[in-house]
């Protein structure tokens, strides 16, 4: 997690776009969104969250392959604190451990 998420950002994320969807709707907790091709649009309060992803080159680190998705933040009309609360949720959820 981030201290401080601006209103918009591009993150590196290391999965498929089916791992994507199926983490999105847990993620997103809530709030009503929608989803159009490659994006999903996401009401926070009175504003909105749009999520557009695009599938990337797999990182290859010797023989392994990791998936990887370009994902663009961007947030309109959303507080400060909505924002920062809304994402502290959002990454606790995609957040993927390892040992």
């Amino acid at each position: 997690m981030q201290a401080h998420y601006p209103p918009s950002f591009e993150r590196d994320v290391g999965c498929t776009v089916a791992e994507w969807l199926g983490w999105l709707p847990a993620a997103i907790g809530a709030h009503p969104w929608y989803r159009e091709g490659e994006q999903v649009r996401v009401s926070i309060g009175a504003g909105a969250l749009t999520l557009r992803w695009q599938a990337l080159p797999p990182r290859t680190i010797a023989l392994m392959r990791l998936p990887r998705l370009a994902v663009t933040f961007r947030f309109e009309d959303v507080p400060d604190d909505e924002r920062q609360r809304f994402m502290r949720r959002f990454d606790l959820y995609m957040q993927r451990g390892g040992g």
